[in-house]
């Protein structure tokens, strides 16, 4: 069997058409394909602003300074996560903390959320935001988050980097009903992609104009922001210090001709996955749990072993997958355990125990539209055969 990825990007001839067009057009950068993809996301999310930039981590880092995010501020996120998640508010020169995750959905923990914000206003050190990460695609209790950021006085960033494709109470992850702002990534292996790059979505007009603003160069041509009369139609100004976060024509041009395929690619995912359950349900793992008022976007499928009811290590399973040529991965180290985090911050194994045994137990299985059945069957086979020890 051929090396099978945890992931890969789904490419057709219309998005390479797509591509092509634009190298063949006036605009490289700056032109009509960047507003276009960001009126299909605006559309598909049922929301009043989408910022296209050259990446998700971008776009988290222009959410926390357009919530004025800075020294002194606490930011917290799940420690289940990339580290983007993390390092965005560190960028802004806050501090950060983690909240726990909840062991079934591996969500940040409402419960967990709650006490920690109890305890936190008793010492005076509330968050001033909030990053609910919405892991391989499936939303967090986002009503239940923004209830306490109303009694908390927190706002809330959803990073939303797995989840486009996916609802949360019958609506599009995206929409801001309960958060300031969202943030998709389109990198290569999440659901559709532009290559590189990610949307900000919001309803706020003020943080739409702040985040514009930001993600090229804090310059405006706007006359309503400047300073003063324009010298001439060749002017503008620098009015805040920001960033080249721009996407290109080039990425935009695939996200509009991805955008086209994102319920089929969704629809895709969760058939795969559909098959998983049915044939892991009689191992000795624990399949991803699916809560009733959330539609997945699916972006990985997490298994938990049982490692009480196998002889197999964690990393034994781990590396027998990897030689059998399926590329199997973990998502994630928790954050609070890498160095820079240990170092600077002085967090301890410990501090979070329900993340740290996730991590003892998770692997992510490869799911991906272009997944065969015959390499879905093979990848069964192997893992059982692993954990029977056979």
């Amino acid at each position: 069997m051929n090396f099978i990825p945890y992931g890969r990007q789904n490419i057709t001839e219309e998005d390479i058409d797509a591509v092509v067009n634009v190298l063949k057009s006036d605009y490289l950068t700056q032109g009509p394909k960047v507003p276009e993809f960001e009126n299909a996301i605006k559309e598909h999310c049922n929301v009043e602003y989408a910022l296209a930039m050259n990446s998700a981590t971008s776009a988290l880092h222009v959410a926390c300074l357009a919530l004025d995010v800075g020294k002194d501020d606490i930011v917290w996120t799940t420690p289940i996560t990339f580290v983007a998640s993390a390092n965005c508010a560190l960028y802004c020169g806050a501090t950060v903390d983690f909240v726990d995750i909840d062991p079934k959905t591996y969500n940040l923990s409402i419960q967990a959320l709650r006490e920690k914000l109890q305890a936190a206003k008793i010492e005076s050190k509330l968050p001033k935001v909030v990053i609910p990460v919405h892991l391989c695609g499936q939303s967090c209790d986002m009503e239940a988050i923004y209830e306490l950021s109303q009694e908390y006085g927190f706002s809330i960033i959803e990073d939303a980097s797995h989840a486009i494709g996916g609802s949360y109470q019958n609506k599009p992850i995206g929409n801001c009903q309960y958060s300031d702002i969202t943030i998709f990534s389109f990198h290569p292996v999440k659901i559709i992609t532009t290559a590189e790059g990610g949307v900000a979505t919001t309803n706020s007009d003020k943080l739409a104009q702040k985040m514009d603003l930001l993600r090229s160069h804090g310059i405006t041509r706007d006359t309503e922001l400047m300073t003063h009369k324009p010298d001439g139609p060749w002017y503008y100004q620098q009015i805040d210090l920001g960033f080249n976060y721009r996407m290109t024509e080039m990425q935009a041009a695939l996200g509009v001709s991805q955008i086209e395929r994102l319920q089929s690619i969704t629809k895709s995912r969760h058939k795969i996955a559909q098959r998983y359950n049915e044939q892991l349900a009689c191992l000795p793992v624990i399949t991803p749990f699916q809560i009733q008022e959330s539609y997945s976007g699916l972006h990985l499928y997490v298994i938990r072993l049982k490692l009480d009811e196998i002889k197999p290590t964690h990393l034994e399973v781990f590396n027998s997958l990897r030689a059998a040529n399926i590329g199997v991965n973990l998502h994630y180290i928790p954050v609070h355990l890498q160095p820079y985090y240990q170092k600077h911050f002085d967090f301890q194994t410990g501090d979070f125990p329900q993340a740290e045994q996730y991590y003892k137990e998770a692997i992510s299985l490869p799911l991906y539209p272009d997944l065969t059945k015959e390499q879905q069957n093979y990848i069964v086979a192997t893992l059982e055969g692993i954990l029977r020890n056979d």
